[in-house]
């Protein structure tokens, strides 16, 4: 692992210059435009969920299940950067858990990959890959590959504190799809990689999170070809 990890981060700085060729950028200092941003809300009885921009970011404050896509398909090698927190002090909604993301997914099903309600259950029938941090009330930080058939099988877990998250605090996260493989990275460090020999190299983008309040900052999307 810390092999392949040494391997990735060479294969990434040896693409450096390509990272010139910045596809989206969002700083999310105007109202959320849902063309662009495509929110999948679960609906919960007596509950105020929201998903919005407010100084400077995107902010998901939701009781349920959410999932906020970025409407551009994208392809080959890519590289997306953001900066993201949990908040957990006086909002109705805060809970410390489910730092989520989606990435390269598609529907093998249906052209259409923006038609659920935002439960995590409802994206089981997706192709995909995932991470989700600080999962089960932040006992678990997971990366998985959703696969046709319709697994969802993990690669790679951690249990330990220094993988979970952290309550205020603002982590810098990195993924890429690069030269056969994909990797997901925090604060500089590679938490997974994964070499897979049927690599996804075309979809969609998006953050997911469970019952918490979180904001996202500094969304930058690089096309590495």
């Amino acid at each position: 692992m810390r092999r392949y990890c040494l391997i990735a981060l060479l294969l990434w700085c040896g693409t450096a210059s390509a990272q010139e060729k910045l596809i989206f950028s969002d700083d999310f200092t105007k109202p959320l435009d849902t063309k662009v941003w495509i929110s999948e809300i679960e609906p919960k009885p007596d509950a105020v969920s929201t998903v919005s921009t407010k100084n400077g970011a995107l902010v998901l404050d939701t009781k349920g299940g959410v999932t906020v896509w970025l409407n551009k398909l994208l392809k080959g090698n890519i590289q997306i950067e953001y900066d993201r927190v949990v908040l957990v002090d006086s909002g109705k909604n805060d809970r410390l858990s489910d730092f989520n993301q989606f990435w390269m997914a598609t529907d093998p099903a249906n052209a259409n990959l923006f038609t659920r309600n935002g439960k995590f259950e409802a994206y089981d029938n997706l192709q995909l890959y995932y991470v989700g941090m600080g999962g089960n009330t932040n006992k678990t930080t997971r990366f998985r590959k959703y696969l046709v058939n319709g697994t969802k099988p993990v690669i790679k877990e951690y249990l330990d504190a220094p993988h979970l998250l952290q309550a205020g605090k603002t982590y810098h996260i990195k993924i890429i799809v690069n030269k056969g493989a994909t990797s997901y990275w925090v604060n500089g460090e590679c938490f997974f990689d994964h070499a897979d020999p049927q690599l996804l190299t075309s979809g969609y983008f998006g953050f997911r999170s469970t019952w918490s309040r979180q904001e996202v900052r500094h969304l930058r999307v690089w096309q590495l070809d």
